[in-house]
């Protein structure tokens, strides 16, 4: 759930604008997610060792290898736009979408679908960038959305700094507590730059990307929007479902 200081609801599926791009893009992940190896649902990629060997192989083609990347090769370029549609599993797959959902929907509505759409993956192409640079020696494959979601979570929080949702912590016995959207999105960077501290020595963990694609995100709606984007206790809320 999420909703404005007001305390007022607009479910997103009563209104004309309805986040069209955000569908899109979650719905284009889950199909390629399912039509992959990764799934686990189509047989044409086999089962046992031949269905590791293709997952490992479909990673390397469309996820971004850091020691590939600046190899010179005239693919490579295209590759941190590729990795964003690509997941690894069902939980990081549905992690994603969730998120994607839930802060996607507001933040289209604010930017507009096609400045969205930009912001999207221009944000997840240059935090992916930005993790190979700091990891330009790896050859482990790196796929996934939550660069550019991240992006989307920092213009989320700037846009609408007085949201407030529901959330589940597994910390607090997965009670759904109600807190303000800014002080969950701080948690959640907190938590990334401390894990981002830890994996120094485990460049296939997202987290600088994580980190990247949010302050990216949020530097982009504070330069391109200011404060007069902003939405208070007066402005129209809406409803979604968040479970961090």
């Amino acid at each position: 759930m999420i909703e404005t200081s007001s305390g007022r609801h607009r479910p997103w599926m009563a209104g004309p604008g309805r986040p069209w791009m955000t569908y899109g893009l979650i719905v284009s992940c889950c199909l390629i997610f399912v039509l992959g190896p990764a799934s686990g649902l189509n047989p044409g990629y086999g089962s046992g060792g031949r269905l590791v060997e293709a997952q490992s192989t479909y990673f390397e083609r469309w996820g971004v290898v850091p020691s590939a990347l600046w190899s010179g090769d005239p693919d490579q370029p295209l590759a941190p736009l590729t990795a964003l549609f690509v997941h690894g599993n069902w939980l990081h797959l549905l992690g994603n979408m969730l998120f994607l959902y839930v802060f996607g929907a507001m933040t289209e509505e604010r930017m507009g679908r096609f400045q969205f759409a930009v912001f999207y993956l221009a944000t997840g192409y240059l935090a992916l960038l930005g993790y190979a640079a700091a990891h330009a020696d790896s050859a482990q494959s790196l796929v996934g959305a939550s660069g550019a979601i991240s992006g989307v979570l920092g213009a989320f929080l700037w846009l609408f700094p007085r949201a407030r949702v529901t959330s589940l912590f597994p910390f607090l016995l997965f009670l759904p507590l109600r807190f303000p959207a800014w002080a969950v999105l701080i948690f959640w960077v907190a938590l990334q730059w401390l894990a981002a501290r830890q994996a120094d020595d485990r460049p296939g963990v997202a987290y600088l990307a994580h980190l990247v694609g949010f302050t990216l995100g949020f530097l982009y709606a504070w330069a391109r929007f200011g404060r007069r984007a902003r939405v208070g206790g007066a402005a129209r809320p809406s409803e979604g479902e968040s479970q961090p």
